[in-house]
């Protein structure tokens, strides 16, 4: 590699720290490769109230990804607190004086409302499950009454673990979830369930590739992972493509079938039921707080049985059969922030030593997809949803994220480069100059757009989305990022993870 490449870029490597982190994670984190430093953007706070993934659908024949309006949330910020409609409606009735000492017993509520991601609540006794028009959940008699149903609780929730994000909750439905005082009748069971009851939405932002695994089915993984199977799940807004599109995590996870909440007039009971999803950081868990002490390697493992998946290892040059060669997957984008110059990506690729696949992920048919992705050791794509697909990947195979112009670093680690090492996979960034970005065809050069991008990000999350997301396309200098693939290959023959 020459001089010159060495001084036009940054290669920084270290060890994936930690994944539980509640402050803002620095790029130290990450493996990276930059491109020209004169370009490249440093690691100072982008000031976003809102991050970047949703989804649009489009009729019954066809499904559209693309960056979509969601409020960034963090733990140590004041915009986690959940909005009036999502706040507790009754407090716990004080002053039980059944013990003989006089003193009131402390009693855990039914909720858990104070993650700034997710409200949870878990229940124990004679719950009744009441969907269709009534949408609510009632507590008759708590696991820990003392001969009477001495509780007056009244919570309103939706189930799905991005609360702070108010374009994501006003598509999720609302329960009501009680545990009435006195003698207040309750309605009788229609269906009576040996096994307990998850009950959560799928509506919010799925449909896009990175909420569905950030926001329901790593969440579904760590909240009925412990149940191993033995559990009930009740959906609620449920879509009947989703419910298909997933249906192996589904069914891994869950040995029922699933009740459809919204439409089905019958009363559930159960013994244990848990409303909401648990979450943490989007794509990751935290294996200190996760029940069982489950890892994100744990569903990884879920992920490849349940899409019966056959690579667990990269390729590495020791061992292979001679002649073969690393596999390559360009992710082609088909709308926003797509490679225009896609073919002489894959002829340069080709002439670093790889054999290059180029796809689109597939909307609908996620198994096919997914196979494509673990036969392959390096995956190459512009920043978004389809990334998320390195969920597929096998242990050790190398990310290289395409960042493009706009001040992006801080969602890009936290979105992608820090999971995708938190599944055991190398990461590499390349952060594109302006040549390489089409905005240069539609703002002069000393436009703010490329000498101020934080002055884009102040004016809100729609300036900075339809300039930086939709606007922009990619046309790579392949001279320029030759080296970043050169050094995926000279990693790919360093074992890293055991």
């Amino acid at each position: 590699m020459s001089s010159m490449v060495e001084k036009n870029k940054r290669i920084q490597l270290s060890e994936y720290e930690s994944a539980t982190r509640e402050s803002k994670p620095t790029r130290s984190d990450a493996i990276e490769m930059h491109g020209n430093a004169s370009s490249a953007e440093s690691a100072s706070e982008v000031p976003f109230e809102e991050d970047n993934v949703s989804s649009t659908k489009n009729g019954s024949d066809g499904m559209e990804e693309e960056e979509g309006i969601s409020r960034l949330c963090e733990s140590s910020s004041g915009n986690c607190k959940p909005e009036n409609d999502r706040e507790v409606l009754e407090t716990l009735t004080a002053g039980d004086s059944s013990e003989s000492d006089g003193a009131a017993p402390e009693r855990k509520p039914m909720c858990d409302f104070s993650d700034h991601r997710s409200d949870v609540c878990d229940m124990e006794g004679d719950i009744r499950v009441i969907g269709k028009n009534l949408s609510s959940v009632m507590l008759v008699t708590p696991s820990d009454h003392k001969g009477s149903r001495d509780r007056n609780e009244s919570w309103q929730i939706r189930p799905y673990p991005r609360k702070f994000d108010d374009s994501a909750m006003a598509k999720v439905r609302a329960l009501d979830l009680t545990s009435p005082h006195g003698d207040r009748e309750a309605p009788r069971c229609t269906v009576n369930h040996a096994v307990p009851g998850i009950l959560f939405s799928t509506g919010g932002h799925s449909g896009n590739c990175f909420h569905d695994f950030a926001d329901v089915l790593i969440p579904l993984f760590q909240t009925a992972g412990p149940f191993q199977g033995q559990v009930q799940f009740i959906i609620a807004d449920r879509q009947g493509w989703w419910m298909h599109k997933y249906r192996p995590y589904l069914m891994k996870l869950s040995s029922y079938d699933i009740i459809d909440y919204d439409n089905d007039d019958r009363v559930h009971c159960f013994k244990h039921a848990v409303v909401g999803l648990r979450a943490e950081r989007d794509l990751m868990i935290d294996p200190a707080g996760a029940p069982e002490g489950y890892s994100i390697m744990d569903f990884v493992r879920l992920t490849r049985s349940a899409y019966s998946l056959e690579r667990d290892r990269a390729w590495a040059a020791a061992g292979e059969p001679p002649g073969k060669k690393p596999r390559l997957l360009l992710i082609a984008r088909g709308g926003t922030r797509r490679f225009m110059n896609l073919e002489e990506v894959v002829g340069m690729a080709e002439g670093v030593g790889y054999e290059v696949v180029a796809s689109e992920p597939d909307f609908f048919d996620v198994g096919r997809f997914a196979r494509v992705v673990n036969s392959c050791d390096v995956m190459v794509g512009v920043h978004g949803a389809g990334l998320t697909n390195f969920v597929f990947l096998p242990t050790d195979a190398i990310v290289i994220q395409v960042v493009p112009l706009g001040k992006l670093d801080w969602i890009a680690t936290n979105f992608y480069a820090e999971p995708a090492m938190g599944m055991k996979l190398r990461y590499l960034q390349y952060d594109i100059s302006v040549e390489e970005s089409t905005l240069k065809e539609a703002y002069p050069r000393d436009h703010q757009v490329f000498k101020d991008p934080e002055s884009i990000h102040k004016q809100g999350w729609f300036k900075l989305r339809d300039i930086y997301l939709k606007q922009q396309n990619v046309e790579l200098d392949v001279n320029r990022f030759r080296p970043v693939l050169r050094r995926a290959f000279e990693l790919l023959r360093e074992k890293k993870y055991s």
